[in-house]
C-alpha cells in the first residue's frame, strides 16, 4: 500500500494565519473558512473537482485588502501540495481541463514539474479590477495561481477562452486548474517510479 500523501501545515505573518491540511487522495471535501467568502467558494470548487480532501482555516487583515489573506493560503496551499506529492512515484505527471461555467470557458494544463512556471492569459480587460463577492478583485485569481504554482514547484498554464461573467469566468478557471490537477496528481498503475528521464521531478 502507498504512503498517504497528506499534509498539515501552518503561516503565521504579522498579515494572517493560515493552518491547512489536505490530502490529495480524498474525495473532495472539504471546510473553507478564509474571511473571504468568495475565495472560500473558489477553494471549495478546487477541492470538489481536484477529489482533494481540504481543510483551511486562515484570517487576516482583510479590513486592509482581501490580498494578504489569499495570498498567504495559497503560498501555504502549494507548500502542502509540494509536500504531500513526495517523491512524485507513479504519478500520471501531465493534466489538461477544458471547463466551461455558462458562457465562460478556460483551459488549464498542469505539469507536476518540479519546475514554477506560471502562464495565465485571457482574461478580459478590466476584469483584474472588478470586485467579486464585495471585496475579492479579480487580480487575485492570477495572484492566487501564480503563489500555488510557485510553492508546489508545477509549471500551470491557464488560459481564458471566452467569458463575461467575472465570477463565472474566475470559477471556470479554478475549476479548470482542479480538473487539470486530478489528472496530473492520479497514481497511473503503468508508471513504473518517477515519470521523467532525468529520474527526479
Amino acid at each position: 500500500m502507498s504512503a498517504a500523501r497528506t499534509a498539515s501545515l501552518s503561516r503565521a505573518t504579522s498579515e494572517s494565519r493560515v493552518e491547512l491540511e489536505l490530502d490529495l487522495d480524498g474525495t473532495g471535501r472539504s471546510r473553507i473558512q478564509t474571511t473571504v467568502p468568495f475565495f472560500d467558494h473558489m477553494l471549495t470548487a478546487f477541492a470538489k473537482h481536484s477529489l482533494t480532501d481540504l481543510t483551511v482555516r486562515a484570517e487576516g487583515d482583510t479590513d486592509i485588502d482581501a490580498h494578504h489573506t489569499v495570498e498567504d493560503v495559497s503560498i501555504v496551499l502549494g507548500q502542502a501540495i509540494r509536500e504531500a506529492l513526495g517523491d512524485k512515484s507513479g504519478i500520471a505527471r501531465y493534466g489538461d481541463a477544458l471547463v466551461p461555467l455558462d458562457e465562460a470557458l478556460a483551459q488549464a494544463v498542469v505539469d507536476i514539474s518540479g519546475r514554477p512556471y506560471l502562464v495565465h492569459s485571457g482574461e478580459p480587460v478590466g476584469f483584474e479590477h472588478h470586485l467579486i463577492g464585495g471585496h475579492f478583485t479579480g487580480s487575485l485569481v492570477r495572484h492566487s495561481f501564480e503563489a500555488i504554482s510557485v510553492h508546489a514547484a508545477l509549471t500551470v498554464h491557464v488560459r481564458v477562452l471566452g467569458g463575461r461573467d467575472p465570477h463565472h469566468i474566475a470559477e471556470a478557471e479554478y475549476k479548470a486548474f482542479a480538473r487539470a490537477f486530478r489528472q496530473s496528481k492520479a497514481l497511473d498503475p503503468l508508471v513504473e517510479g518517477i515519470p521523467s528521464t532525468k529520474g527526479a521531478l
